[in-house]
């Protein structure tokens, strides 16, 4: 059998640099690359198509979340393990519902790295044990509509909650995006009217609550 292709996403230099030494000790596994951001993880995915993305969950700019939508979209093949801190049960929904095979905690050991990667690998679902005791099925099914407040977001809307949420302007924001200031205040007043959310302390628990950014 092949190896596991697998692309590595962590804005840490060091964590990055920690789990590719993990990695390439394990039998079986091949790191093709590693990037620090969402919107490379993309590209990357796109360009290398590995068979697993190892994908932190809090990135700034574009977070793992968004990156597991446009990597399923434009890579339906590649598996996401989704690698977080947080054992919070709506960080695991989101994921899944984002579109990841597996959700692994960031303390997890050099054997525990192996059995999930090689897991979602196979096509199976991996959950850190400790996450295991949520019901997950329920959001977790093929072919079903995604639900929770951030499926009421268009991509773009989900970026502009992140930025927001991380204290960027709307001129900040505009800047980032390569759009109009109009245009980010449109997206911005759409994505309040969705959630039903209008202010910004309220946008910025529930980016924290869905994981789009880390508390500080």
């Amino acid at each position: 059998m092949n190896d596991a292709r697998v692309l590595l996403v962590e804005d840490h230099t060091l964590v990055r640099a920690g789990f590719r030494v993990l990695l390439e000790k394990i039998h079986g596994i091949l790191v093709i690359g590693e990037v620090s951001d969402g919107l490379s993880a993309v590209r990357m995915s796109k360009e290398l198509e590995p068979d697993v993305v190892l994908m932190d969950i809090a990135m700034p700019g574009m977070n793992g979340l968004e990156a597991t939508r446009r990597i399923r979209q434009e890579c339906p093949r590649t598996k996401i393990l989704m690698l977080s801190m947080y054992t919070n049960e709506e960080y695991l929904k989101e994921a899944l519902r984002a579109g990841a095979a597996g959700y692994l905690l960031k303390d997890a050991d050099r054997n525990e790295l192996e059995l999930a990667i090689k897991a979602v690998w196979r096509g199976e679902i991996y959950l850190t044990p400790s996450m295991a005791k949520f019901p997950v099925d329920a959001y977790c099914r093929k072919g079903e509509a995604p639900t929770g407040p951030l499926a009421r977001l268009t991509g773009r809307q989900r970026e502009i909650l992140q930025l927001i949420a991380e204290g960027c302007s709307t001129k900040q924001i505009a800047q980032r995006l390569v759009l109009s200031v109009k245009t980010v205040e449109t997206h911005r007043a759409q994505l309040m009217e969705r959630l039903e959310i209008h202010d910004v302390p309220g946008l910025v628990r529930l980016a924290i609550r869905t994981g789009l950014v880390q508390p500080n």
